[in-house]
């Protein structure tokens, strides 16, 4: 009986991971058709309209068209994917933890929206201009390839709009046990510490470029612990009788 309900588990699993499959195979063909809107949008922008982007090979162009699809796809298939992945642990969930925990859906995807639009438009100019004076300063002649521009932005861009899920993550961890509003509180230093480090890395080496990501960073942590409160609250309250 027990590898029967299994084997109906796997099945179940594997529908879903086809629909979700079959969804990003859609999205990277739309991507693949919005890329130059896409292309053109980012070149209007400050950052790159005074960039003259360059090719050095025949399939620069073609591997940009496909980042470009790559990004559109995985932007709109995570709430499929994180949609599926509720429905499939949804039969094992009472109805209080399964209204919840669907909430995690449109919070986690709105918080990697608000982390890819503050990277892009607030961090990447940063990163972007710093590394042109550098350039500048020791006399180099800039000639920016456009797969090395996208690569370079696809590496500030896609961290930290995944650093900007923490909140969700800390609910989750809450939820299901492992954080509690007061470890976060006992780590919040080191915690700090942390973000300042990372908040380094992803920013140039000046004083304000890195208190315009760490502090962010900081308010996400400090977000984090408030939510995880309300749900170790709420956890603890006792459930209505009758």
């Amino acid at each position: 009986m027990e590898n029967q309900e299994w084997i109906e588990h796997l099945t179940e699993l594997r529908k879903r991971l086809i629909v979700v499959a079959g969804w990003f195979i859609l999205t990277f063909g739309g991507g693949v058709t919005a890329a130059p809107a896409l292309l053109r949008f980012i070149k209007s922008q400050p950052t790159a309209a005074n960039i003259q982007w360059n090719v050095f090979s025949f399939t620069d162009g073609l591997f940009i068209y496909m980042k470009c699809a790559l990004l559109l796809a995985v932007l709109f298939t995570l709430p499929v994917l994180f949609y599926h992945l509720w429905a499939f642990a949804r039969p094992g969930l009472t109805e209080q933890e399964a209204n919840g925990t669907l909430v995690y859906l449109p919070a986690s995807f709105l918080l990697f929206l608000t982390g890819l639009c503050f990277s892009y438009f607030v961090v990447f100019p940063m990163m972007v201009h710093f590394m042109m004076r550098m350039n500048k300063s020791i006399g180099a002649v800039e000639t920016y390839g456009i797969d090395k521009y996208f690569t370079f932005l696809f590496d500030v861009v896609f961290p930290l709009s995944t650093a900007f899920e923490l909140p969700v993550v800390i609910l989750f961890l809450t939820k299901i046990g492992l954080v509690t509003p007061d470890v976060l509180r006992k780590v919040r230093k080191h915690a700090y510490v942390g973000l300042a480090i990372v908040g380094s890395c992803l920013s140039p080496p000046d004083f304000f470029s890195h208190l315009s990501v760490t502090i962010p960073l900081i308010l996400l942590f400090e977000i984090s612990i408030l939510v995880s409160g309300w749900q170790y609250r709420s956890m603890k309250e006792p459930l209505p009788s009758g």
